[in-house]
């Protein structure tokens, strides 16, 4: 029974395989009935990792599945662009970018489906998607892609830790799509500094590359791409246009040595210009209307166009569930939610020089791509977290347990008595300061930037630099 449990267990990873190669349409870039080792190499890593998060993906459904169906897609293109690379020669940089437009089509689909799901229960999940598929975009980045690849990976920590905080204690299945999820970025990573260590490696000897109806987005996929950019310059002119043959140069030159050698009577042929029509000696020519042509004008700079102002959203402040949702939010600096109950969450979303006072106890708090923001509020059980934000002040009343702080320009944190025991984490973050209470006034403790970083021969040790503190 248990040899045969593992035969169906082995069947089913043989069709998922099969199902994420296969070509959907005639999407790939390329094809052939004889791949390249390094092709072989990522078949594996779909296989792998890539193939556990899909499934996972299809059962835990909903946006996690329609994204992945979208990532699945452009692992697709990717595979054929590989495999094109494989036979083909390096194009030109115009045929290049051609190549790669499908898989840049479907990234930007990926990205977008998210930000048109920001309700979505899942966010945390598309998030991380869409914070790291641009790091498929490898393809064209010279010449260390493998770093850049992390790049992107990191960018998804954020949020898959969202994830595993959210259900490492509910559902394990989305602890393993995280896991599979990091893993092929990681395998990634391995698989390029093992085939493509300094960009793509295309086969020299073969064809030339070409754009092929073929290398189309599948039907119902990416958005029309934007409109594409100015011409490039024009090349040089012709050769028959540029280079004047030997004789004509003779003959040109012959011709001007006799009418020169011809002495006065070269210039017998010019009219002769009578005193009344030169402005020097006659000065009223200047100021009256008459056919002379007038010199160059000098230079002036052109008016600058005022561009439209972009589109101003309504102001939103309501309850929705569980969720208070506080958008959009501009110069307004009395927002105040009250009547709280503590399994609600609050989320601030682009809100500009705006004030926001939260009475009672919450569950948690996030403020997104907030500018010139305050926040005040009395008790939080779980946490506040700032993300993408430039110029907040945060002042606790009462208690907090953690405070995180991300990709945010200028934060000021005004703990109060019972909150000094309050966890401050931050990353990517600057001009960061934590004020502590001192009798009637706040001291102001910045929070380090700078770090040095040593090996001691067994670990990394990094410590605080002295001119940061």
């Amino acid at each position: 029974m248990a040899n045969m449990e593992t035969l169906v267990q082995r069947l089913e990873k043989a069709v998922l395989r099969l199902e994420t190669l296969q070509p959907s349409g005639g999407n790939e870039v390329g094809s052939s009935d004889e791949v390249a080792p390094y092709v072989e190499a990522f078949d594996e890593l779909l296989a792998g990792p890539m193939a556990t998060y899909y499934k996972l993906s299809i059962e835990i459904g909903g946006d996690v599945a329609t994204h992945a169906n979208m990532v699945n897609e452009a692992l697709k293109f990717q595979r054929g662009f590989l495999v094109t690379a494989s036979q083909c020669q390096q194009p030109p940089e115009a045929k290049l970018t051609a190549l790669l437009l499908p898989l840049s089509n479907k990234i930007v689909q990926i990205q977008e489906f998210r930000e048109k799901n920001r309700g979505s229960k899942q966010f945390n999940h598309l998030s991380a998607i869409s914070e790291s598929i641009p790091g498929l975009g490898w393809l064209a980045i010279t010449p260390k892609p493998g770093p850049y690849v992390k790049e992107m990976t990191d960018a998804a920590m954020f949020y898959t830790n969202r994830v595993l905080k959210e259900y490492k204690e509910t559902n394990k299945k989305h602890v393993e799509w995280v896991k599979a999820y990091i893993s092929f970025w990681s395998g990634l990573q391995a698989y390029i500094k093992a085939n493509h260590t300094t960009g793509v490696s295309w086969n020299k000897s073969g064809k030339i590359a070409t754009v092929s109806a073929g290398s189309a987005p599948p039907s119902g996929g990416a958005p029309v791409p934007p409109p594409p950019g100015p011409p490039p310059p024009p090349g040089p002119p012709p050769a028959r246009a540029s280079v004047v043959s030997t004789d004509d140069t003779e003959i040109s030159r012959t011709a001007l040595f006799a009418d020169l050698n011809k002495g006065t009577d070269v210039t017998s042929r010019l009219k002769h210009v009578p005193d009344s029509n030169k402005t020097h000696k006659n000065p009223a020519l200047k100021t009256s209307a008459g056919p002379f042509a007038s010199g160059p004008k000098p230079f002036k700079t052109p008016t600058p166009t005022v561009k439209p102002a972009a589109k101003q959203e309504p102001p939103v402040l309501k309850l929705e569930g569980k969720k208070w949702v506080v958008e959009h939010q501009m110069n307004a600096s009395n927002l105040v939610i009250q009547d709280t109950v503590l399994k609600q969450v609050v989320y601030v979303y682009k809100c500009t020089q705006s004030t926001l006072t939260i009475k009672g106890k919450i569950n948690s708090i996030t403020i997104d791509n907030c500018k010139k923001m305050g926040l005040v509020f009395e008790h939080v059980v779980g946490t506040v977290e700032v993300i993408n934000s430039k110029d907040v002040k945060i002042q606790v009343l009462g208690n907090v347990p953690t405070i995180s702080v991300n990709k945010t320009d200028g934060c000021h944190i005004y703990l109060s008595k019972d909150s000094l025991a309050c966890e401050i984490v931050s990353a990517k973050s600057s001009e960061m300061n934590i004020l502590i209470p001192d009798k009637d006034d706040f001291v102001e403790y910045p929070v380090p930037e700078q770090f040095k970083s040593v090996w001691n021969g067994q670990r990394l040790a990094t410590t605080i630099t002295e001119i940061s503190c």
